[in-house]
């Protein structure tokens, strides 16, 4: 679907699929985000405050998700679509703001910041979309998120409600997606309408995952320069270290450079694909997030001995795995056996530990991951060997 929008909106089709510079910009948002939400998860890693960070996360995800998909379609330097992305930049700060006390007094802030960016988006788009296909489309999706905009708003101003209605609300927005935004006498949206430029989205989820394990080293950093430099803060910071550098491997490898050629090679149908993708990001980002929050409790503090850090220890890498394991599972059909026996060594390590100091848990964690990696890696270092062996072969020839 190439072609010129109305007011000058242009589709980006044949666009290689670089990432704008106020798309990363609009970046900024969420890092703040992940870090208010590491702040609020550890002041609380109990059940409850996992699930409410969870629910925090599951938003903020879905504001950048339905914003990176719709820069997808339009010139990020037309006018209209730098106000939507500042517009929706300014509406993701107000609900990073409002985190550490969106289930007390502030629940309202960031219902309808949530709100005004869904129903802003479409109040920018849907006028200029006038005469065009897409402008059903995002009339559709609209009237959606202003059904489920009422669970928000009813959700912060009832205490006593507010998880179970925000957790329908999402349980909505998310289902409505995969379901391609039906609606009585609007019909729903098909695949082709639905269609994203490959590259482009495949690059927006690698730069966001970026990002998340960008906030696991900022929060290890800036909790380490606050200890006292001693052997086991720096142990514990190392660990941390080769953490995210597992976790970065391990998504990066095999599937993640692929999964734009694989929504392009699906045609129209790719859209699915795309979706999908975009819900196990979440679930990826969500370990990151409690692998983060493990390590900052363990730099802070490695001796001691912590339940709730132990939990979010286990629960963050093991969460991470599964999600991508499904990820591989769908873009090439893998099913990588050392991915698949680290869930539950992970789960068995945290078991064995529960009663240790918090360093002992980390340094289980972060060595089944490692392990992982050298598995994962094991099959192409024995090609490479092979080949070597082979090309070596003729001059040894000559030489014998």
């Amino acid at each position: 679907m190439a072609g010129r929008l109305p007011g000058g909106l242009l589709l980006r089709r044949e666009n290689p699929g670089k990432a704008s510079f106020l798309e990363l910009f609009f970046d900024l948002a969420f890092i703040f985000a992940l870090t208010r939400l590491s702040r609020a998860l550890l002041d609380d890693p109990s059940i409850n405050g996992g699930f409410e960070a969870l629910l925090m996360l599951a938003a903020l995800w879905w504001v950048w998700f339905v914003t990176a998909w719709s820069a997808d379609w339009f010139d990020p330097r037309a006018p209209l679509i730098v106000v939507l992305l500042l517009w929706t930049m300014f509406g993701g700060l107000l609900m990073a703001a409002a985190v550490p006390t969106t289930f007390d007094e502030h629940a309202m802030v960031f219902a309808i910041a949530y709100v005004a960016i869904h129903l802003g988006r479409a109040a920018i788009l849907i006028p200029a979309l006038r005469g065009h296909p897409l402008q059903v489309r995002s009339l559709r999706v609209a009237v959606w998120f202003a059904i489920s905009g009422v669970l928000w708003v009813v959700g912060a101003a009832v205490t006593p409600a507010r998880e179970v209605l925000w957790a329908l609300a999402l349980l909505l927005e998310y289902s409505l997606a995969r379901l391609r935004w039906p609606f009585p006498w609007l019909g729903r949206s098909t695949w082709p309408e639905l269609q994203v430029n490959a590259r482009h989205l495949s690059e927006r989820y690698q730069q966001i995952f970026i990002i998340a394990l960008g906030e696991l080293i900022l929060i290890a950093g800036v909790t380490y320069s606050a200890s006292s430099l001693d052997r086991d803060s720096t142990l514990a910071f190392a660990l941390a270290f080769v953490t995210a550098v597992a976790l970065a491997r391990l998504y990066l490898v095999p599937a993640g450079g692929r999964l734009g050629a694989r929504i392009e090679a699906e045609g129209p149908s790719g859209s699915k694909l795309t979706l999908m993708a975009g819900y196990l990001h979440l679930v990826m980002i969500a370990g990151v997030l409690a692998t983060s929050v493990a390590m900052e409790m363990t730099i802070g503090h490695p001796e001691e001995h912590n339940t709730g850090q132990t939990t979010v220890g286990v629960i963050g890498p093991a969460l991470f795995l599964t999600a991508r394991i499904l990820l591989a599972m769908m873009v090439d059909g893998s099913r990588p056996w050392a991915r698949l026996v680290g869930v539950p060594a992970i789960i068995v390590g945290g078991l064995a530990t529960v009663r240790s100091p918090q360093l002992v848990n980390s340094a289980v964690v972060a060595g089944v991951l490692l392990l992982i990696v050298l598995f994962d890696a094991m099959p192409g270092l024995r090609r490479f060997i092979r080949k070597s062996g082979k090309s070596d072969a003729p001059d040894q020839r000559r030489h014998g």
